[in-house]
């Protein structure tokens, strides 16, 4: 089985925040997490620092390769950084 992770710490999330599946929208200073397996990405943020972590909304999403998920997980970062009730941006493949 093949699979990858990334966290980014400190993402302040943008006006708006982000909308996540347990408990809805949150805000301020954000650790964002991408787990890639078996070509499906899950993204998770959580307040830094604290210990719960928020599935995003639109999670999991297909991601066929590795490569394309640390790009995705860049993706994600940025929205959460534009805030404005973002969910799990589209992932786009390379062909």
């Amino acid at each position: 089985m093949n699979w990858a992770s990334w966290t980014t710490l400190g993402v302040f999330a943008g006006t708006g925040g982000v909308r996540t599946e347990e408990v809805g929208v949150v805000s301020g200073d954000l650790t964002v997490h991408t787990t890639w397996t078996e070509g499906q990405a899950e993204v998770a943020v959580q307040y830094s620092g604290a210990s719960d972590w928020f599935t995003l909304a639109g999670s999991p999403v297909p991601c066929p390769s590795e490569e394309e998920s640390r790009a995705f997980h860049q993706r994600v970062v940025e929205a959460v950084r534009a805030g404005g009730g973002a969910t799990v941006p589209v992932p786009h493949t390379v062909e």
